[in-house]
């Protein structure tokens, strides 16, 4: 049974998760699709890129991501094959770009031109369903890649929204790449980066965020430190979380997508 996963900024509010469901089961009936995210943060590619990272704790799949504020222009329509083996499918504005790292690599992209494998006629404002959900169906059903357009090098593509953190004389200098439902702060710092840090669970550092500066501990579990109070943690999906415990870390220190953030050793 073939996974399909759909990631948006739709919300609950529409129909338009709905007729994208719909056109997976017109042409591929034995698909299994799995709704990963429609929460996201209007119009916000960091974010969406961030989720579509979370793909690679889901088993191998086709996985569609519409948060597109350039629909209908001559922006492209992608798909990209990872070495993992699965199909990441959107619009080419960086938002599928982080998430190879997480599947093994690219193993290649194609643009996607075939009308064969899109519903006809095309809306100019609703690729997700007329392009990047049949899409991922046909590939579900074992379409080849390249017959969906020409090839394209990651330099024809749109870059992705965030680079990964550096680490330099005991310091990582990092970017806030999403904030969650609970304001817990989302960082491009990846667990093996944080671990060059030489940081042990218990120890605690130092934040530097904006024109604030405090310290948090390094935990396993939220609830290690008093209600209100920060803490730096490993996320489920290879990443660095600062949050509050019971409380929004970004509501508190006014944190949002893009910021430049800084931790080191006390």
């Amino acid at each position: 049974m073939p996974l399909v996963t759909f990631t948006s900024d739709f919300g609950v509010q529409t129909q338009g998760i709905g007729n994208m469901e719909a056109v997976i089961y017109a042409i591929n009936p034995q698909a299994k699709v799995i709704h990963l995210m429609h929460g996201l943060p209007s119009f916000q590619i960091s974010p969406a890129a961030r989720t579509m990272e979370t793909t690679s704790c889901m088993p191998q799949g086709y996985h569609v991501c519409v948060v597109d504020p350039g629909v209908g222009t001559n922006r492209k329509g992608i798909i990209i094959k990872t070495k993992r083996g699965d199909c990441l499918i959107g619009p080419d504005n960086g938002c599928l770009m982080t998430a190879p790292r997480m599947l093994g690599g690219i193993e290649q992209i194609v643009e996607i031109q075939n009308e064969a494998f899109m519903l006809l006629p095309v809306s100019p404002l609703f690729h997700g369903r007329h392009v990047f959900a049949p899409a991922a169906a046909h590939l579900s059903l074992g379409a080849d890649v390249e017959r969906f357009g020409r090839k394209l090098s990651v330099k024809q593509c749109v870059k992705a929204p965030y680079e990964e953190a550096t680490e330099k004389n005991g310091a990582i200098a990092a970017q806030v790449i999403h904030i969650n439902h609970y304001g817990s702060a989302h960082l491009n710092i990846l667990h093996a980066e944080w671990d060059t840090l030489g940081s042990e669970y218990g120890n605690t550092l130092e934040i530097e965020l904006g024109k604030q500066a405090f310290s948090a501990p390094f935990c396993k579990a939220f609830a290690e430190v008093g209600k209100g109070e920060p803490a730096i943690l490993k996320d489920d999906y290879g990443r660095i979380t600062v949050a509050l415990n019971q409380g929004s870390f970004a509501q508190k220190h006014s944190a949002k997508v893009g910021d430049k953030i800084t931790i080191s050793k006390s």
